[in-house]
């Protein structure tokens, strides 16, 4: 572990060298897949830091992502838009992403959880699109430190009881009263914002619009994770009070699902509908997360990753069209297979994914999300009915209406597709189809 953040921190040293990043990047992710042991257990230990299961995919996840990021970003090498401030602020965030998923002690993992925020922020202020890129960076300031300081008191309160905040001998509140129930929601609120849950959402559409595609892809792609995984490492402590929340959070995740389904199908902007498809995601894994049994915990993570990889894809598409058109309306991007007809594919393959086809992970994690949240009560069949349903609505819409119908006329010709391009979409469509052959890597037993 400590081999790997030394990696990043060389890289960060030698970030004006853009190709000598790229490389490197790449040789590191395969020689982490290699270091993967199968076993389940922590291994890696030394210095708080080690990883589980969880942490190795979410981290392997990670790299994978800012790789195909710094792919996707070459215009910003090529324009000579202070690249190495960029690749900088990417490696740092990977380092402090790294950290997170890597941390053994609360604390350690909280100031790391925070430290996150701060590379994002500078992503989107550096280099979004419009002038409202400062109002939605202000935005996910607020809302994320706005959560995380009550996280902080009961972390603190956590080291006062029980005298240390290493993960698995942390003091557990068992007492089902008032000031535990309270204890608790500050503990899992600074996730809920962070996943997004419904009500606390209304960050991410803003982020992801103003955001350059680095920012977006990194933010769909691992950032909402750390939500889903801070759940999984928190829950553990307050067993006993959430299995009286569960009701609470299952009709959130469920119900909130369905209305951000909804909003989806009247939005004309790209992004901001790929970003609330991601609310409406996240949603089901809250759910599945919540019910705190294997088959939720399995589906949730397989979600995370299969979500991440298609979402950031999409994005990436998104900022193709943009590029060529200059609008990410689709009143305006309609009918791109006319002349695009290669990134129309590109298109199919990404959305099935989003609508949880197979061999998609997508499917995979919704065939356990849905057993695990139907064994628990079985009315919940009409939500997740819905949300599948919407899912699959929202997703046709977004590919109809952009590969569809009239162009725009002021568009005569334009690139279909640059090789570049389409190795970016393979890199993401080969794991998101490739890993269900060898799903015993998200299975706990």
């Amino acid at each position: 572990m400590l081999k790997l953040i030394f990696s990043v921190m060389l890289l960060i040293l030698f970030s004006s060298n853009w190709s000598l990043v790229q490389n490197s990047l790449i040789i590191l992710t395969f020689v982490f897949l290699m270091k993967s042991y199968h076993n389940f257990l922590m291994f890696d230990l030394g210095m708080n830091l080690g990883m589980d299961y969880i942490s190795y995919v979410m981290i392997l996840l990670s790299i994978w992502i800012t790789v195909l990021t710094v792919y996707t970003s070459q215009k910003i090498h090529e324009k000579k838009n202070f690249s190495t401030q960029f690749i900088t602020t990417n490696l740092s965030l990977l380092m402090a992403l790294i950290l997170t998923f890597s941390s053994l002690d609360y604390l350690m993992f909280y100031i790391s959880f925070e430290s996150s925020l701060i590379p994002t922020l500078i992503l989107i202020i550096g280099w979004g699109y419009q002038p409202e890129r400062i109002q939605a960076g202000i935005y996910m300031l607020f809302y994320t430190l706005f959560a995380s300081l009550p996280l902080l008191i009961s972390l603190l309160s956590l080291y006062k009881m029980g005298g240390t905040l290493t993960m698995s001998l942390a003091y557990k509140p068992m007492d089902l009263n008032y000031t535990s129930t309270l204890w608790y929601f500050s503990s899992v609120f600074a996730f809920m914002v962070k996943l997004p849950m419904y009500l606390f959402h209304l960050w991410l559409p803003k982020a992801h619009v103003e955001a350059p595609v680095a920012g977006s892809m990194i933010l769909a792609g691992v950032l909402l994770k750390l939500g889903g995984y801070g759940l999984i490492r928190i829950l553990p402590l307050f067993h006993k009070i959430n299995k009286n929340m569960t009701w609470l959070w299952v009709s959130m995740g469920l119900i909130g699902g369905t209305i951000v389904s909804l909003m989806c199908l009247r939005q004309v902007d790209m992004k901001s509908l790929i970003a609330y498809s991601s609310v409406a995601h996240m949603g089901l894994v809250l759910s599945g997360l919540m019910l705190a049994n294997t088959w939720g915990l399995t589906g949730s993570m397989v979600i995370m990753v299969g979500h991440g990889l298609c979402s950031s894809g999409l994005f990436c598409m998104a900022n193709m069209v943009y590029n060529r058109t200059s609008s990410r309306s689709l009143l305006i991007s309609k009918g791109l297979m006319s002349f695009m007809p290669s990134m129309g594919f590109w298109w199919f393959l990404l959305s099935i994914g989003n609508m949880a086809a197979p061999p998609s992970l997508n499917l995979l994690g919704e065939i356990n999300l849905i057993s695990s949240v139907m064994s628990w009560n079985k009315t919940t069949i009409l939500g997740l009915s819905l949300l599948s349903f919407f899912s699959a609505s929202y997703t046709l819409y977004l590919y109809s209406t952009s590969q569809h119908g009239t162009f725009f006329n002021s568009l005569f010709s334009c690139c279909s597709g640059k090789v570049q391009e389409f190795l970016i979409l393979f890199l993401h469509w080969l794991p998101l189809n490739i890993l269900i052959l060898k799903s015993n890597i998200f299975l706990p037993y």
